[in-house]
């Protein structure tokens, strides 16, 4: 039987953790706790020092804040060394980041999973220091496909899918908001306007996930020409203002990324 040590235990950790328990990935059956904030039946420690000297986790997932990470990692080197894979959540730290507080020999994998795990539909990109073995991989996409899909990409592109799907939830968030507000200015009641503006977008969503169509083309299918839909359109897309707005929007997660290293 193989263990996991979760360190960091808030939203986003108690979802994975959730998700872990009830559907033991890749062997796992062993969930231990690090988080001196979260109270919950089961295994849980405030710190490493009161974590039990016996219990050596085969898998070790940081999803405390970032900024804790310098403080904490060196801890962790030293009792566990080489002997477990490290995974992290953390936005913007890098592998070499992890190497150069874990080990230049130590396992590691970067992992960007998204909110949507709370509810079981997670995108999560992962990717790994050129150590990691391919059973090491396989554990780590068990563990994300618990809450979810996983794909491995090119630490290079981790900012940016940091950018895109790390944060997008919040840009969906944001347009769910603006489009009930602009319906309430159009007259509806804001509990009517809600609902309208999520269940079309839910609607949306699983038309574009069953669809072979681009959502270029989707988009076009919807549009008639001289339609209500071409008219809102046209101010949309006004010298490309919502692509170019996205655009910057991301460029400006990745730019923040950045300085999280």
């Amino acid at each position: 039987m193989s263990s996991l040590l979760l360190v960091g235990c808030g939203n986003m950790g108690s979802a994975m953790l959730s998700s872990w328990r009830k559907n033991p990935a890749h062997g796992i059956s062993e969930f231990y706790v690090i988080d001196p904030n979260y109270s919950t039946s089961g295994s849980v420690f405030k710190d490493l020092p009161t974590l039990p000297e016996n219990i050596r986790p085969e898998i070790i997932v940081f999803a405390a804040k970032p900024q804790q990470l310098a403080e904490i990692l060196p801890a962790y080197k030293k009792r566990f060394g080489y002997s477990t894979l490290y995974i992290s959540i953390a936005a913007g730290k890098t592998i070499g980041f992890f190497a150069e507080h874990l080990g230049a020999d130590a396992r590691i994998i970067r992992a960007m999973p998204n909110t949507p795990a709370l509810v079981g539909k997670a995108i999560t990109a992962l990717c790994a220091s050129l150590n990691v073995s391919d059973n090491d991989k396989a554990s780590a996409t068990a563990l994300m496909e618990a809450f979810g899909k996983a794909l491995w990409v090119d630490e290079s592109k981790m900012d940016a899918v940091t950018a895109i799907s790390g944060s997008g939830p919040a840009y969906v968030f944001l347009f769910l908001e603006a489009l009930t507000k602009a319906g309430i200015n159009a007259g509806l009641e804001e509990k009517i306007a809600s609902e309208l503006a999520l269940e079309m977008a839910n609607g949306s969503l699983h038309l574009a996930a069953k669809s072979p169509e681009t959502f270029e083309k989707l988009r076009q299918n919807v549009t008639s020409k001289g339609g209500t839909t071409e008219a809102a359109l046209n101010v949309l897309m006004q010298q490309n203002g919502l692509e170019k707005l996205l655009d910057e929007a991301v460029q400006a997660a990745i730019k923040r990324a950045k300085t999280l290293v």
